[in-house]
């Protein structure tokens, strides 16, 4: 049985590859330097000012959190902002976020997720600057830009400079998915751009700048601190967890491709030690014969879908390797058609969240009507190719191509 199943894996794995594009150029990034790391292109220009810090856990220079770096380097911190999943990043997805005091500094931390998604006029009454540095993973629906576009406004509505130090994007080496239509921007989709849109945190800054994609976008004081030895052929290892559930770099490479199974019944594993690199349901059972087990995530609010029960599909990718090879440079839609296939009841396998993720209707539509991932991926490439006009026009880095 053992022997059947390495078979079939081995077998669905060479199909995959067998249809993907040239990987091209990549090479590991082990020498980039994130601009956080080059604190004297910045520092001077923190002195005698109040500085604000939008933050998480991935704000650290080595292996110190950027705010202690500040404090030690005698930068006057005067205020903590924090995005979904909070200062320490341990809040699951959704999870409301509460204004509070951080113990180690006394410093007032103020949430930007869930009713206070934009700095208000008196929250940044008492900075003069606000610094952001976080750690994004590429993808549109991750929320991390979405603060970022809000915390822009809010600085140029309110005369603050704004500084963006800059960190590599584990996604950034190519573009694919869908245009996100204006009629479904929400927080997980403020522009119209691709699934993967192929930038750093600082180039999409200076997007939303350029292309006035928000109020008082031309008012905005605005610098991004440039990573070194980074290109669009730089494969970055993230040294911290993003979120609690992109919990290695092969779920982070998938996320693209497998956070649209949040728009459906379908179990992308949640409560077990692969999130976001498989995919099962209880309906699978005699479908696919691996399974996996969600459970319930100590200090975590709710239970994930289908907690205790067996979900049966597939792994997707056990490590950074494989995830590479399969994904190959593009958002791979196969798994999703194949559990729409295999789900029985396709009437109920979507939820209302679908186009939101999506960011079209028209996706759901075309794997309701049976097209192939080839059919689907075509539909897109005229309005990707207008995106990569207007995005060629910020990028700090040489591209892919």
């Amino acid at each position: 049985m053992l022997r059947r199943i390495i078979l079939a894996v081995l077998l669905f794995n060479f199909l995959l590859i067998s249809h993907s594009y040239g990987v091209g150029k990549l090479k590991q990034g082990d020498n980039v330097l994130p601009g956080a790391y080059r604190m004297d292109e910045y520092l001077p220009l923190l002195k005698g000012k109040k500085v604000g810090l939008i933050v998480n856990q991935t704000s650290v220079v080595g292996n110190t959190a950027l705010v202690d770096t500040f404090l030690k380097s005698g930068v006057k911190v005067v205020k903590i902002f924090v995005p979904e999943h909070g200062f320490r990043g341990a809040a699951q997805a959704g999870d409301s976020i509460d204004n509070s005091i951080d113990s180690a500094t006394m410093l007032p931390i103020v949430s930007l997720y869930g009713g206070n998604k934009k700095p208000k006029a008196e929250q940044l009454s008492d900075v003069d600057v606000v610094i952001f540095d976080i750690q994004d993973v590429g993808a549109r629906f991750y929320t991390y830009i979405s603060t970022l576009q809000y915390a822009m406004e809010a600085c140029a509505e309110n005369k603050k400079e704004f500084i963006v130090l800059d960190r590599p994007n584990p996604n950034g080496h190519y573009v694919d998915g869908p245009v996100l239509k204006p009629e479904l921007k929400s927080f997980v989709g403020m522009q119209c751009i691709p699934i993967v849109y192929g930038m750093t945190i600082g180039e999409y800054a200076k997007m939303l700048v350029g292309e006035k994609w928000f109020k008082d976008a031309a008012m905005l004081k605005m610098k991004v601190i440039t990573c070194k030895q980074y290109d669009h052929n730089t494969l970055y290892t993230l040294p911290v967890r993003p979120s609690p559930n992109l919990k290695t770099q092969a779920a982070i490479l998938c996320y693209p491709s497998t956070c649209l199974f949040e728009g459906t019944v379908v179990s992308i594993g949640r409560g077990t030690a692969m999130p976001f690199q498989q995919y099962g349901h209880p309906a699978f059972q005699g479908k696919a014969m691996f399974s996996f087990r969600p459970v319930p995530v100590w200090g975590q609010k709710t239970d994930p879908p289908y907690a205790y029960q067996d979900c049966y599909g597939q792994v997707i990718a056990l490590d950074e390797p494989e995830a590479l090879r399969l994904l190959n440079r593009r958002i791979r839609l196969i798994w999703l058609i194949r559990a729409y296939e295999w789900y029985p009841e396709k009437d109920k396998f979507f939820n209302s969240y679908f186009n939101t993720l999506a960011g079209t209707p028209e996706l759901k539509k075309q794997i309701q009507e049976g097209l192939n991932e080839d059919q689907i991926v075509a539909s897109w490439q005229k309005d990707i190719a207008a995106f990569k006009k207007i995005r060629k026009k910020y990028l700090l880095y040489p591209d892919f191509e």
